[in-house]
């Protein structure tokens, strides 16, 4: 019986959702060593941000996935800050449980589409030549 292949989308996925874990168990390292403060520190920058962005439904064109790359890290911080956040205020918060919420976020966000771009829906770059004036003319009226 032949096996099902799994798509360069599944696998990009699957390793979105699996580098919240991966991040959780490199905080087993000592606490200064790169071998734990990089991927956690690569985790919470981009995974959110990306799990978010980038399981489209359609492929992203090559301005969408500027796009995208460009938003995943302020995205992925601002959901850190509101975990942090939320943390803090119900007294719960440690590294381990902050990793551990974001890491089921991650999951979870992985798994559903992403959140539609604009640049994914019109086209970063029009290709066919058609170009939209920079500017309207006014009315002979005026107005505004």
């Amino acid at each position: 019986m032949a096996r099902p292949r799994l798509t360069p989308r599944v696998q990009r996925r699957a390793a979105l959702a699996a580098s919240g874990w991966i991040a959780l168990a490199a905080t087993a390292f000592p606490g200064g060593s790169p071998l734990r403060w990089i991927p956690v520190l690569a985790f919470v920058v981009l995974a959110p941000g990306l799990a978010l962005l980038l399981p489209q439904p359609v492929g992203l064109r090559p301005g969408a996935r500027l796009e995208a790359l460009a938003l995943a890290a302020p995205v992925s911080l601002s959901v850190a800050t509101l975990t942090a956040t939320a943390l803090f205020l119900s007294q719960a918060f440690s590294l381990t449980f902050f990793l551990v919420v974001l890491a089921l976020f991650v999951t979870v966000a992985s798994v559903l589409p992403g959140v539609p771009l604009p640049a994914a829906t019109r086209g970063a770059v029009e290709r066919d030549g058609a170009r939209a004036p920079l500017f309207r003319r006014r009315a002979a009226g005026g107005g505004g």
